[in-house]
C-alpha cells in the first residue's frame, strides 16, 4: 500500500494540515500511523465525516426569543447582543469598546470617555442590536434578496452614508468596490449573481455547516452593498446556523486574521475557515453552557 504525508492529504481534500493531523491523532483516518513524528496516511484514505449538523431547531433560538420578549438583563440574549455587535463592528473599524457597547445596550448612553466618539459608530451599534432582533424574529424565513436588503437597511439607517446620494442604503451598490485589495462583483452584475447564489443555496434541503460557510464566502466575494457587507454576512451566518440546527458563533477580534485568511483561501483550503468557525463555535458553546442553555 502507498502512503502520503499530512500535507499531501490536506491538499487532496482541501483541509488544513492541523485538521489532517487531528484526524490522524484521533483515529479518524483508518490505517494512518506514526513514524517518529511523521504521520503516514494510506493513499486511498477517505475524508472523515465531520459531524456538525443537527436535524432539529436549536432550543437556543426559543430561549433567545423568550429573553428578548422579557427584556431581562444578564442572560444569553443580553450577552449575544453585546458580544456579536461589539466584535462584528470592531472587525470593521468601530472604535467603541466592549464596555461602551454594553452601556449603549443596557442604558442607551455612551459612557464617559476622554476621546471623541464617531456618531456613526454609535448609530451602527444601535442598528446592529436591531439587526440581531430581526434575525431572531425571522430565523426560519428563507433567505431572499428582499430579506438581505432589509438587514442592510436596518444596519445603515440614519448614518452619514444614508445621506449620500450615491450610497444606496437597503439596496445594492452603485459604484465598484473591493475587499482586501481584491475586486468584487461589478454593480451591474450584483442582482444576477445574488439571484444565482440564493437559488443554489435555497435548493439545498439540509444545509450543512460547510454549506453555510460556502454561502458566506460567495456573498463576501460578490460584496453586494457599498458598505456593511461583512456585518450583514456574519449576521446571515448566525441566522442560518440557528435555522439549520447548528450552534451559531461569533468571530471575535482574536480570530479576525484567521477569519480573513479563511475567506481568502476557501477555494484552495476549506479547512482554514472551517477550523476558525468551529473554534468560534466552541467559544460560543462555552457561553451557552455558562447560562445553562441547551443547544442540542
Amino acid at each position: 500500500m502507498k502512503y502520503i504525508s499530512v500535507s499531501q492529504y490536506a491538499e487532496k481534500y482541501g483541509v488544513s494540515e492541523r485538521t489532517a493531523r487531528n484526524y490522524c491523532a484521533n483515529g479518524k483516518i483508518e490505517g494512518a500511523f506514526l513514524t517518529g513524528k511523521t504521520w503516514n496516511i494510506p493513499e486511498d484514505a477517505l475524508l472523515p465525516h465531520r459531524s456538525t449538523a443537527s436535524t432539529h431547531t436549536l432550543p437556543l433560538l426559543q430561549v433567545l426569543r423568550e429573553q428578548k420578549a422579557s427584556k431581562m438583563k444578564g442572560n444569553i440574549y443580553h450577552r449575544t447582543q453585546i458580544d456579536l455587535t461589539y466584535n462584528s463592528n470592531h472587525i470593521e473599524g468601530s472604535r467603541l469598546t466592549h464596555d461602551q457597547t454594553r452601556y449603549i445596550f443596557e442604558t442607551n448612553t455612551i459612557g464617559i470617555t476622554d476621546n471623541a466618539v464617531n456618531v456613526d459608530d454609535i448609530l451602527e451599534t444601535i442598528n446592529h442590536f436591531r439587526c440581531i432582533d430581526y434575525i431572531i424574529d425571522h430565523t426560519e424565513e428563507k433567505l431572499t434578496e428582499e430579506f438581505i436588503k432589509q438587514l442592510h437597511a436596518l444596519l445603515k439607517a440614519g448614518t452619514s452614508d444614508s445621506r449620500k446620494d450615491w450610497f444606496a442604503v437597503g439596496d445594492y451598490k452603485r459604484l465598484p468596490n473591493e475587499v482586501g485589495g481584491m475586486d468584487t462583483c461589478p454593480p451591474i452584475d450584483v442582482h444576477r449573481q445574488m439571484k444565482t447564489l440564493l437559488s443554489e443555496y435555497n435548493h439545498i434541503n439540509k444545509k450543512s455547516f460547510e454549506d453555510i460557510l460556502d454561502f458566506h464566502v460567495r456573498f463576501e466575494q460578490i460584496h453586494p452593498f457599498q458598505d456593511g457587507n461583512g456585518r450583514v454576512g456574519r449576521l446571515l451566518m448566525f441566522k442560518e446556523c440557528m435555522a439549520n440546527g447548528h450552534v451559531p458563533f461569533i468571530i471575535s477580534d482574536e480570530l479576525k486574521m484567521f477569519y480573513y485568511r479563511g475567506l481568502r483561501e476557501w477555494e484552495h483550503v476549506k479547512g482554514y475557515l472551517t477550523d476558525t468557525c468551529l473554534t468560534a463555535q466552541d467559544q460560543f458553546k462555552e457561553l451557552i453552557d455558562h447560562f445553562g442553555v441547551k443547544y442540542e
